[in-house]
């Protein structure tokens, strides 16, 4: 089981029990104070039987329940504003048979100081018992006042990867005034994994031919990944054509996590834009872009544009149609050509987790000598040069430290990989 701010996740029936999302929600109560809770799921198989353990113990703590039934996360982070929390039952982009549950407050994810009360036992002094009522929603209307109408009607393709943006992202894209056509509508038959970013999403890639734009959705809807022109683009493109758009509307100032490619970062410098950087993982980007005023930003490796002013969190849904309203516009092509100048690998090697620790702090002594300059934020990052770094991060669900690298030179940029995770695989042995 994995317990972090981006929520509770393991293999249902296995490491995740119904015992134990008893115990999580009954924690997760003392942090409601408005004694309200919207709670929604994505398609999984346990999803309903989690979801339903997850109301009554809250109920059972005094709080009202207002269920969503089967909708993306983006959905109930919209709704947690109005209600001062919020609950996913899901583990985003994990297979099937993983279930798990993502806590909002204030219509944000929790924080590193929040998720301790989550996941140690908590003695709750209940008063009365709570209410569970059916609620409707108003995101696909929302959604529209901030995209507006389009007039060019563009052909689109959206793979719904049998998840719970079925019934949101094709309703909304028509209801600016796109042209769409629906794949893989249900878990059913549905020709690809849950996560598009790992996906080689060949169907969607095939049915895009002749086609504007294709979209990709991850199970429960708020990572997006864009197919154009027969290619699957990286998902640092998602976020980088939502910053574009938000250049456009006049906004000033992002945070973007410590991850995403350079190109977007000077793409945003070169438009007259500032940047700040956060760890890796939306709970941290969200938490900066509070702290900062940030107007839109996110996280580009889970394909994650975040634009606080309408949701707390990746919005895949959103960013599909801000993204089709840029289509035919110079825009889009100009932030395109500008990333496709940039090669980023992303790449793990195995560690033990007990390892972790002791591995990065010889890898760190190593990059000092051999960069300039290093940034230990989230990991350690070495600055190669202006257009070239590399990042080291223990991974907070797996037994893998994570390698990424970027470089306006693809062959140095595999070369930065190969020898970091030979590295890092070095230290490994050395001190185990």
């Amino acid at each position: 089981m994995k317990k972090t701010i981006s929520g509770i996740r393991g293999i249902f029936g296995e490491d995740l029990n119904l015992k134990d999302v008893l115990e999580f929600c009954n924690n997760f109560s003392s942090l409601i104070k408005s004694k309200k809770c919207v709670i929604g799921k994505d398609t999984r198989p346990s999803g309903s039987m989690v979801k339903n353990t997850a109301s009554a113990a809250l109920m059972k703590n005094g709080i009202d329940v207002f269920n969503l039934e089967t909708v993306p996360t983006p959905v109930v982070f919209r709704e947690a504003r109005n209600y001062g929390a919020g609950l996913v039952i899901s583990s985003s982009h994990n297979p099937l048979e993983w279930n798990g549950m993502k806590f909002i407050i204030d219509g944000r994810g929790i924080n590193e100081h929040e998720l301790p009360q989550i996941i140690q036992h908590q003695d709750i002094v209940k008063t009365k018992i709570g209410i569970e009522t059916e609620i409707t929603t108003s995101y696909i209307e929302d959604a529209k006042k901030i995209i507006g109408n389009l007039e060019n009607k563009p052909k689109i393709v959206v793979d719904i990867g049998g998840g719970a943006a079925k019934g949101f992202a094709p309703e909304l894209l028509r209801g600016i005034g796109c042209d769409v056509q629906v794949i893989n509508e249900n878990i059913s038959g549905c020709s690809r994994g849950p996560d598009p970013t790992s996906d080689n999403l060949s169907e969607l890639i095939t049915t895009t031919n002749k086609k504007d734009i294709g979209f990709a959705f991850d199970l429960d809807g708020d990572r997006l990944v864009v197919v154009k022109d027969g290619k699957k683009q990286t998902p640092d493109v998602t976020l980088g054509l939502g910053i574009a758009k938000s250049l456009e509307l006049g906004y000033k100032n992002f945070v973007l996590s410590i991850d995403t490619s350079i190109s977007v970062e000077k793409f945003i410098k070169e438009k007259g834009g500032t940047v700040q950087r956060s760890k890796v993982g939306e709970a941290n980007v969200i938490d900066l872009m509070l702290k900062n005023n940030a107007q839109a930003g996110g996280e580009g490796s889970s394909g994650g544009f975040i634009l606080p002013e309408f949701n707390y969190c990746r919005e895949g849904i959103l960013t599909s149609g801000l993204i089709a309203s840029m289509l035919g516009g110079s825009e889009f092509n100009e932030i395109l050509n500008y990333m496709e100048s940039y090669n980023q690998i992303r790449d793990k090697t195995k560690i033990d987790s007990e390892f972790h620790d002791k591995v990065i702090e010889e890898v760190k002594s190593k990059f000092s000598k051999d960069y300039s300059e290093i940034t230990t934020l989230d990991g350690i990052k070495g600055i190669i040069d202006e257009d070239s770094w590399v990042l080291i991060r223990k991974s907070n669900t797996e037994d893998i430290i994570r390698v990424s690298a970027e470089s306006n030179n693809e062959e140095k940029c595999k070369k930065i990989v190969k020898d970091t995770i030979k590295m890092v695989n070095q230290s490994y042995e050395k001190i185990r």
